[in-house]
């Protein structure tokens, strides 16, 4: 890890960085990069997608002569093709890419013959199922994790340059070894889109009078399916080798369940086992989801109503630590999921209560 000092050395305030790529990610980071006081230069093969990111602050469409460091925020499938012709075309340059696979890109570098000193693979762990520049914001990344794998030959000043970039984006940095990173993401990405988008495709053919039916538990395990078919795909076919041996654990487990349909002992354990999973995934501050309650309440689907709930909440005096809201498709309300710590949740939903609002139980 870097001290303060090394941090500040590493990426000066003049430093000169090219961006490649002005999507979301791409975008997003010019944008807190530019906000930092560096010299930002934005390249898209969509000159309008260029144009966009500049006119929000981004940066200049300006091709620059040299730079600094090279950011390649393009579609996995052309990554590593991008930065070897970085690494190529500006020879004192650090070289990074933001790809949700890191492994097969360092392995396209060291075919291609390129540079590794001056190659830093990185993803920052944010996003959208939504694109382009118009969705971008300079505090995209802000707490949330940015992983730095660099390869063995990387250089270490390179390897800081990278670490400077994501600390001043707002991010807390991970180092790990890219094999290591693309198996951690088939686990806890790239396998549970491949079952949201299965869950989504189940309903294609469901009886469109059943899916009025459909709750906040559909749509949570969905909501991944929405994201680009696309990018996914590139994505998937750049790691399939760590996401097969998931996907073949968990097509066992799933056969489990088919052949023990009839144990009501066996679907307790597996539920019991889910449970267990849950708890085992980092909340707000690293904190266990179980130190969190949601108290739910009822609210009109009118104008000042979210307003008049927040002004609530605010004068019952407890700490919100994430919100979500939940529309009812046959009233003309919704539910908002108000996550406080255990210990607040009783005065919180008392305090709602008085105030003339409804506890969804």
């Amino acid at each position: 890890m870097l001290s303060e000092t090394d941090q500040s050395v590493a990426l000066l305030p003049a430093s000169r960085v090219l961006v490649i790529g002005a999507g979301l990610i791409g975008t997003s980071i010019a944008l807190a990069l530019t906000a930092g006081g560096h010299q930002v230069h934005l390249r898209d093969r969509t000159s309008s997608h260029g144009l966009v990111a500049a006119s929000l602050g981004a940066g200049t469409v300006d091709e620059p002569d040299e730079v600094d460091l090279v950011v390649v925020a393009v579609p996995p499938a052309a990554t590593a093709a991008v930065v070897v012709q970085a690494l190529e075309q500006f020879l004192d340059a650090t070289v990074t890419d933001v790809a949700s696979v890191k492994a097969p890109i360092l392995a396209d570098v060291r075919d291609c013959g390129a540079d590794q000193r001056r190659y830093v693979g990185s993803h920052p762990m944010a996003g959208s199922h939504r694109s382009g520049p118009l969705t971008a914001r300079a505090d995209l990344f802000v707490d949330r994790t940015w992983v730095v794998a660099a390869g063995p030959q990387a250089d270490p000043a390179s390897v800081a340059q990278v670490e400077a970039v994501a600390r001043l984006c707002g991010s807390r940095v991970e180092i790990m070894d890219p094999v290591e990173h693309d198996l951690a993401v088939a686990e806890v990405s790239h396998v549970p889109q491949i079952v949201s988008s299965l869950m989504a495709a189940n309903l294609v053919d469901v009886d469109p009078a059943h899916l009025q039916l459909a709750g906040q538990g559909v749509r949570d395990v969905t909501r991944v399916a929405a994201s680009d078919p696309g990018m996914w795909t590139q994505i998937i076919m750049a790691n399939r080798s760590a996401i097969r041996s998931r996907l073949v654990r968990l097509r066992g487990q799933l056969d489990e369940v088919v052949d023990h349909l009839d144990r009501p002992a066996a679907v307790t354990g597996l539920m019991t086992q889910g449970v267990h999973g849950t708890k085992l995934l980092p909340g707000k501050h690293g904190r266990t989801p179980l130190d969190y309650v949601d108290v739910v309440v009822e609210i009109p689907d009118s104008p000042g109503a979210l307003a008049r709930l927040f002004a609530d909440v605010g004068r019952a005096g407890v700490n919100v630590e994430d919100l979500s809201i939940d529309h009812d498709v046959r009233r003309e309300v919704g539910y908002i999921s108000i996550a406080v710590e255990q210990t607040k949740a009783a005065a919180l939903g008392q305090a709602m209560v008085d105030a003339g609002w409804s506890l969804r139980l």
